[in-house]
């Protein structure tokens, strides 16, 4: 519009200029140069309203509807309108978030915040943009840059923390309903456990291998015991003298203890309250054997090389492997799939699976199983019961 080189509207329409320090709109009517003074002083602030009012005498112009009393021009009246149609400040995605963590904090698990949640975050702040409007933007960002499970997981996450927004009056839309619907997931992938367990030739080989270990046989009776019951990695570590009746034919699973960042947390369990578990005549004597004389109730079962609570990454650590000062050192399956005496290598948590597994195989029903390992029936069903290995059509 205005041309500070020229001092002249070179385009004919509404434009701002200064004159003598005070504002005013130049604008063409009836083939006729005409100034309208705005009176307002040259500032950055009201140059902005004057270009708003420049803009809305142009579509004026073009439409035939000006006003040549320039009433409805004048700053005043202009704002008023402007006033009443502002449209509320959106808040970006990424102040939506945590607005949502704080209102969700007391309703979940520490871990799923210093976990789940901060990954969320972690994925917002890496977006090209975080404006609500640009959802679709968004949704190509993490498609393009995330697999189609943590694309789906992120879009979930966000949809719930817009519905939130919406019913908590910070937002006017939700631009996100939807979009993780579209995200198509692999085969499979949506209901897979990777479930991969050992078989019970390799199990052995696997406990004797802690068992006949120079540094790390007392990790055996731990890896034993996952074994032995299918329970949760966590939930062993956090098992105290105290869930464990007198003769030890019973366990009460009631906790589950995880690494943070550094810090363990003690939480309760994943599905359900507390868990009862009726040990086998193998287990209880497992048991047994590692019971101490005098039993202190607030000790944990099973402990580190150094008598400690047992610390979730340093097992890792021992079963696959770590580096240390430049030297890699193999963990103790890694090198058991190394040199053949299992058939690969399998994370920790295949124990549980291959518990199950076992079970299933055993003729016990699903329904039992879920109980003894904190699963539903549906989800035993579903992952073991209807995949068994070199299931066979009987005679009939």
């Amino acid at each position: 519009m205005y041309s500070k080189a020229t001092g002249k509207n070179s385009r004919g329409t509404p434009s701002v200029e200064s004159f003598r320090g005070r504002l005013r709109i130049r604008f063409r009517a009836n083939s006729q140069q005409k100034a309208f003074a705005l009176g307002l002083a040259d500032t950055s602030e009201n140059r902005l309203r004057g270009e708003a009012i420049a803009r809305q005498m142009t579509l004026d112009l073009l439409s035939d509807n000006f006003d040549s009393t320039l009433n409805k021009y004048k700053p005043q009246s202009f704002l008023t309108v402007i006033e009443t149609i502002k449209p509320k400040t959106e808040l970006d995605l990424l102040t939506l978030w945590g607005k949502y963590t704080e209102f969700r904090a007391h309703q979940v698990e520490a871990t799923t915040l210093a976990i789940n949640y901060s990954r969320v975050e972690n994925h917002l702040k890496k977006l090209p943009t975080r404006n609500l409007e640009d959802a679709i933007l968004i949704k190509d960002f993490l498609v393009s840059n995330s697999s189609p499970y943590t694309t789906k997981r992120i879009l979930t996450q966000i949809n719930a923390a817009c519905n939130w927004g919406l019913k908590s009056k910070l937002i006017t839309t939700n631009p996100f309903y939807g979009l993780a619907q579209e995200i198509n997931l692999p085969k499979n992938s949506a209901d897979s456990l990777d479930i991969d367990p050992f078989s019970k030739q390799e199990r052995e080989v696997i406990i004797h291998a802690f068992q006949s270990h120079s540094v790390y046989k007392s990790y055996a009776s731990f890896v034993q015991f996952l074994f032995l019951t299918g329970c949760r990695t966590s939930e062993a570590i956090a098992l105290k003298w105290n869930h464990i009746n007198h003769d030890c034919s019973r366990i009460t699973f009631t906790d589950a203890l995880v690494n943070v960042s550094g810090v363990k947390i003690r939480k309760g369990l994943k599905n359900q309250d507390k868990r009862l578990f009726p040990c086998n005549q193998q287990l209880q004597a497992l048991l047994l054997s590692i019971k101490p004389e005098v039993v202190n109730d607030d000790r944990p079962v099973f402990t580190s090389v150094k008598g400690n609570e047992i610390n979730i990454h340093t097992f890792h650590c021992v079963w696959h492997g770590t580096k240390n000062h430049g030297k890699y050192y193999a963990g103790v399956l890694e090198k058991l799939a190394k040199e053949g005496k299992i058939e690969r290598y399998r994370p920790p948590y295949q124990t549980r699976h291959t518990f199950i597994t076992l079970c299933i195989d055993a003729g016990i029903d699903a329904k039992d199983v879920a109980r003894w390992v904190g699963n539903s029936p549906e989800v035993i069903y579903r992952h073991y019961a209807g995949n068994k290995r070199d299931l066979q059509v009987p005679e009939i």
